[in-house]
């Protein structure tokens, strides 16, 4: 395992400037996931560790070795990419050893390590088979052991499950979780999928316009997103958005609804101390909202419920506080009236409050 260093980087295609300044470090052994939407600079980064683009400014490091100028077959990389690109007259076991017979490894150690990679990702069975042999998943693995054998310091995954469906995606997830756990190897993932993020990462780096907007572990992320577009990017469905304003009276903070209605917000923990009538915006994730006064501290807000989605295991009721759209995740076996006006509960300090102009975490 070896350290990734990635330091001020930037990279530029003629007057577009896809990544700025952006700094990152990430440990021996640890599991990061470049997360963001598309655009956001996350493949870029990760194809510039590659050694597949020329950095504009800037430096990467791995192992202690700098090797911003280095040939991607001499940073102790290996790259796993969306589309699986397995040789189709190959069988698996040629798929696997193909790189490593032009790399002139000996003969004996090639068997040793497509064996060990084909243990390990549990492909043993289908080493005789060619890829129109395989199913999606199954050329997925080949396609990880094929960076597997080369025995590296770094595995760089570029969106390596979006191609499948969500049943197999759910499998492979656990699959690279248990190989990271076997292996201890550096690894450093780049997807769009929250949920992709938020499994399998040690940490995430939400990214936007070319630049981190938050590194933290996913409990953090989720709980404490530090801008309006990381708490909106991460979760499912979004985090609820109001609009309005803080109102401080002796030391008490309360959030003022567009329609004047006030949401006590005793027990949220302010980054600095509020301001009244500064304009806000309150957020809430739907899983974090009851529909009955269960919880000592909850807090209520009015809402116009209008719609029941049925999901299977839970619900989601669809309506708006204040005239702003607002959702509700519940049991899927409670029973909720629509059309309705109830009163939701909330914990203020599972909440979040950015500033309305900035976005940023209050």
């Amino acid at each position: 395992m070896a350290n990734v260093s990635i330091r001020d980087l930037e990279i530029e295609f003629g007057n577009l400037k896809v990544l700025k300044n952006l700094d990152l470090e990430i440990a021996p052994g640890e599991f990061i996931v470049l997360l963001g939407p598309s655009g956001c600079g996350k493949s870029t980064l990760l194809n510039a560790v590659a050694g597949l683009l020329d950095v504009s400014a800037g430096q990467i490091w791995i192992g202690g070795k700098n090797v911003t100028w280095e040939e991607p077959k001499n940073r102790g990389i290996g790259m796993v990419f969306q589309s699986y690109a397995l040789y189709p007259r190959m069988t698996v076991t040629g798929n696997l050893s193909f790189g490593l017979k032009m790399a002139k490894v000996p003969k004996d150690e090639i068997d040793k390590r497509v064996a060990r990679a084909a243990k390990i990702l549990q492909i043993e069975p289908l080493l005789k088979r060619r890829p129109s042999e395989l199913s999606g998943g199954q050329r997925q693995r080949v396609a990880i052991g094929r960076a597997l054998v080369r025995d590296v310091d770094v595995f760089l995954f570029d969106e390596p499950l979006s191609n499948l469906d969500a049943k197999l995606r759910t499998e492979l997830r656990v699959e690279l979780k248990r190989l990271h756990n076997e292996l201890g190897s550096t690894m450093i993932y780049v997807t769009h999928d929250q949920i992709e993020a938020l499994t399998l990462a040690d940490r995430v780096a939400v990214m936007n316009g070319g630049v981190i907007q938050q590194l933290a572990s996913p409990k953090e992320i989720y709980r404490r997103p530090v801008n309006r577009f990381v708490a909106g990017f991460v979760g499912s469905p979004s985090m609820n958005f109001i609009n309005g304003t803080l109102s401080v009276e002796g030391g008490s903070a309360s959030f003022k609804l567009a329609d004047g209605g006030l949401v006590d917000l005793a027990g949220y923990e302010f980054e600095t101390p509020p301001e009244n009538g500064r304009p806000a915006t309150l957020g809430i994730r739907p899983e974090q909202i009851d529909l009955v006064h269960r919880e000592a501290g909850a807090k209520s807000l009015p809402v116009n419920l209008t719609l029941l989605e049925p999901m299977g295991a839970d619900s989601l009721v669809w309506g708006d506080v204040a005239g702003t759209q607002f959702s509700v995740r519940i049991d899927g076996d409670a029973h909720v009236e629509t059309p309705s006006r109830v009163e939701a509960f909330f914990q203020p300090a599972h909440a979040s409050i950015f500033d309305l102009a900035t976005g940023q975490r209050l």
